[in-house]
């Protein structure tokens, strides 16, 4: 099932329902301008993965109510992951799991820019709990993997059974070109290499969907951003500007940088890959 509504040459309301082997998935968003501003809430057996934007909680909602829950697992507090956590727990009853840090965010409340509140919504306060020692999905484990880097508190969850990992925004694209302005390309290779450790070869990313070539296309990130600190840290040893170096390597920022005020920009990734010492992640 897929719906795409077009108004003035912008489409918005993304709804798309699909299946992945026993795994069922429903890809929402209020707009459609690229992968990154559409979401897609995972549900395994009883247990879903996180919970997409506030703004779409109507097309979240009967996603919801299909199927009994029992357990709602939270990667981390960004809006667009736990915007549904507070109307799920109501809902259903069900407590959102969550990492220390992620609790603690969404228990007092974060600051969301306004164009990420265009995109997704708000995101209200949420009681959720901690993660337990031992987690499971159905008859599988989970193993959670701290992954900062993009955000300070964010997991993924590799079920090492199947050889799936629920990336969080650990993977997105093969190639960044945008960084947001909290976000640390030195942390977030760390947690790459941390997750590359584990053996799996799917991918369930919320933004980009299922890749089934997961752990290889992680890796050409990793790669990629190696290959791009490499190739900043040269210019800027030849003195050249950061901005130019921005430019020089690439090009010049797009709409979204200039309507976020540069908090979502090619230049704060290119001020992040400075800051990465090489010789410790080759």
């Amino acid at each position: 099932m897929g719906r795409y509504c077009n108004v003035w040459g912008l489409s918005v309301s993304v709804l798309e329902s699909f299946s992945y082997r026993d795994l069922d998935a429903r890809r929402v968003g209020r707009v459609n301008w690229g992968v990154n501003t559409s979401f897609i809430v995972y549900r395994l057996g009883d247990t879903l993965i996180d919970t997409g934007p506030s703004n779409q909680w109507k097309f979240v909602k009967p996603f919801v109510q299909e199927k009994l829950l029992r357990q709602l697992l939270l990667t981390h507090h960004h809006e667009d992951h736990s915007g549904n956590a507070g109307a799920i727990h109501a809902l259903t009853g069900v407590q959102p799991l969550a990492p220390e840090k992620t609790v603690e965010i969404l228990k007092r409340g974060f600051r969301i820019p306004p164009i990420q509140k265009f995109i997704w919504g708000s995101a209200g306060l949420a009681e959720a709990a901690p993660l337990p020692e031992t987690i499971a999905i159905g008859g599988d484990p989970v193993t959670p993997i701290f992954a900062p880097g993009h955000a300070k508190d964010m997991t993924c969850y590799l079920l090492p059974d199947r050889g799936w990992l629920f990336s969080a925004d650990l993977y997105i694209a093969n190639y960044l070109k945008l960084l947001r302005i909290d976000e640390h390309i030195p942390t977030l290779l760390d947690s790459m290499r941390r997750v590359l450790r584990e053996d799996f070869e799917v991918i369930l990313c919320p933004h980009r969907g299922v890749v089934e070539d997961g752990k290889a296309r992680l890796r050409e990130k990793y790669d990629f951003l190696i290959e791009l600190s490499e190739r900043a840290q040269a210019l800027h040893n030849q003195g050249v500007e950061p901005l130019e170096i921005t430019r020089q390597l690439l090009g010049n920022e797009p709409l979204t940088s200039i309507l976020s005020r540069y908090n979502f920009s090619k230049r704060n990734l290119i001020a992040s890959c400075l800051e990465v010492d090489i010789g410790s992640f080759r």
